[in-house]
């Protein structure tokens, strides 16, 4: 018998416990420990609360958690309740799927001030996060999103959106009511290279178009010309098509405007004691194709700055880290002897969601090349005898059924659930 932990319960973990069960069947028994009472990771807290298509591939994962070789321990945390070193002690193979919840830091003089936060925080914020359900972000002037990726184009839609537009979603009710009292007018996007450069898939581009209440605007002159789209592949074409529809778009009558500022690279944040203004010097792509700045400064007001720079996978005592990098060092997935590192907590934050099954089966093959058939380790029992003596109340995937149903027997009208945003709340759920 093969025993086997994973850190982490979002899709690099899941999908990793799918590929040990097709690897070694009935031989292995899966062990999916997360450090909150709930699983799934981003599907539940870094997915838009918009986008309820994408968080169905949870119903996979809930197939490998019901089966009886993969269990789910939650509310347990590494580093206080558990060692790395102990759960190498316990099990054949330990593997690393923590993806990668924090921000990178936002380098910049003023980036201390208040209304600065970072996208994990604030995406955390309207999706129920504990970790951030008390941030309560500025929603009182202008916003100013730092990037021009996917989860920038996330932030600015969640900002513009009218209350009605959320209906069907899962944005908790906190940040509704928050999002429905704000005076945001103007949400600017921040981006230090050009159209072109945009890592925007057209999907996300074409729903800013769709908005109720925003217009996307794009100045014409930072578009390259036409021809120069045959050049890129058919997504980027239909991304850049979009800002082009923008930049002919006449969406005067709509009261708030989120506005493209390409070739914009920040380098200053000012107020007094809380944001006040972004500082940014105009740029220009060398021959590189690297953004630089070209002396030219100009100011713009903001009460509130999301940074949606990139992630980085937190730390672990005793785990080798790369720091360059965000993510733990490791040779295409090993880490240590018995010790593995799966999806972004391996090559960093990038890839989609998808991306991860592919990952998971591979640390699978490596897994099943180093242990062998085992080497008669405790696993499950070894586990719950160290938990229960440290007295740490383990949540499992039935008692996560509870709180499931009761989520969703807490939803507004409209919605499909509402979700309880403090551990005590999750944890008390399981009574119900």
């Amino acid at each position: 018998m093969r025993h086997i932990a994973v850190i982490g319960s979002g899709p690099a973990g899941y999908y990793t416990a799918e590929a040990c069960q097709k690897t070694f069947g009935e031989e292995v028994r899966v062990d999916i420990v997360d450090r909150l009472p709930v699983p799934f990771g981003l599907i539940r807290t870094g997915v838009a609360p918009d986008h309820q298509s994408i968080k169905g591939v949870s119903r996979r994962y809930e197939a490998v958690a019901l089966t009886d070789n993969v269990r789910f321990v939650g509310n347990v945390t590494i580093g206080e309740d558990v060692s790395i070193d102990e759960l190498r002690s316990l099990y054949d193979a330990v593997v690393l799927a923590t993806g990668a919840p924090h921000d990178r830091p936002l380098e910049l003089p003023g980036a201390e001030l208040r209304g600065v936060v970072g996208s994990a925080a604030f995406v955390g914020w309207y999706n129920g996060h504990p970790d951030y359900a008390d941030l309560a972000p500025p929603l009182d002037g202008p916003a100013v999103v730092i990037g021009n990726g996917n989860v920038a184009l996330d932030v600015a839609r969640i900002l513009a959106k009218r209350e009605d537009e959320f209906a069907g979603s899962d944005i908790v009710e906190h940040a509704l009511v928050a999002l429905k009292a704000a005076k945001v007018d103007t949400i600017t996007l921040l981006g230090r290279r050009g159209p072109h450069q945009i890592a925007m898939t057209p999907k996300e581009l074409g729903e800013l178009g769709a908005l109720a209440g925003a217009a996307a605007m794009v100045d014409p002159d930072d578009l390259p010309p036409v021809d120069m789209d045959a050049a890129l592949d058919p997504g980027q074409r239909k991304s850049v098509n979009h800002l082009r529809s923008f930049a002919a778009a006449d969406n005067a009558d709509k009261p708030i405007r989120i506005v493209f500022d390409f070739f914009a690279m920040p380098v200053a944040i000012e107020g007094d004691g809380k944001v006040e203004r972004v500082v940014i010097e105009r740029t220009a792509l060398g021959m590189d194709g690297n953004a630089r700045g070209i002396g030219e400064r100009y100011e713009i007001p903001a009460r509130l700055v999301v940074s949606c720079i990139g992630y980085r996978t937190p730390p672990i005592e005793g785990v080798p880290y790369d720091d360059r990098s965000g993510r733990f060092a490791n040779d295409e997935g090993r880490v240590l002897p018995g010790l593995y590192a799966v999806g972004w907590a391996r090559r960093g934050p990038t890839g989609t969601i998808g991306t991860n099954r592919p990952d998971g089966f591979a640390i699978a093959e490596k897994i099943a090349a180093d242990i062998g058939d085992g080497a008669g380790k405790q696993g499950r029992p070894g586990l719950d005898a160290l938990l229960a003596g440290r007295n740490v109340d383990v949540v499992t995937f039935r008692d996560w059924q509870k709180i499931d149903t009761a989520e969703i027997a807490a939803a507004r009208q409209g919605s499909p659930r509402e979700k309880f945003t403090s551990i005590d709340a999750l944890l008390g759920a399981r009574g119900s």
